[in-house]
């Protein structure tokens, strides 16, 4: 794979995911709404909805899943670095390469196990079992193949970056 090839790819990727996660950011602003609203109107009005509290969790499962990808693209995930800041840069190198493989790997066994459990769902039209809820619980269910498929990118993109950072810091050594 060429590097200009590897450079383009990572970008197209990262600007998918970057568009997903500014979604996303729209889905928070309406699930925080969502909520102060239930809230409001159980408490100061004795009013209840299933299918209004349904929702908060679906935008929460929807949020959640979408956001995975943009939010390690980001930088936002916990890392724990005691060790890792006194790694050299080769150690980091492996470290980084054999996490990105493993995020690759789990996020396709993720997609993979998903496919049947969302397809056994939308071959029943699954439903909410509470009276008054969600109709097409099924597709709640199909963000999870959706959403580790963008995890699966974001570890390919940065992979390729990585890659292409370890070519260059290799080039720049031998010079």
């Amino acid at each position: 794979m060429s590097q200009g090839f590897a450079a383009g790819l990572a970008g197209r990727i990262e600007a998918v995911i970057d568009g997903v996660g500014r979604l996303t950011l729209y889905l928070t602003l309406v699930m925080i709404t969502l909520v102060a609203l239930n809230v409001l109107l159980r408490y100061a009005f004795s009013f209840g909805s299933v299918w209004a509290q349904e929702l908060e969790w679906h935008l929460l499962a929807a949020v959640i899943l979408l956001g995975m990808g943009y939010a390690l693209q980001r930088g936002d995930n916990v890392r724990v670095d005691v060790f890792y800041a006194d790694f050299g840069p080769r150690a980091k190198f492996v470290v980084n390469l054999v996490s990105g493989v493993l995020l690759l790997l789990i996020a396709l066994l993720f997609i993979k196990l998903s496919l049947a459990y969302v397809g056994a769902a939308y071959s029943i039209g699954e439903t909410s079992a509470d009276p008054g809820g969600i109709p097409f619980r099924w597709a709640i269910k199909g963000l999870i193949p959706v959403g580790f498929g963008l995890l699966a990118l974001h570890a390919l993109a940065s992979l390729c970056r990585l890659v292409l950072a370890e070519r260059a810091r290799q080039e720049a050594a031998r010079v």
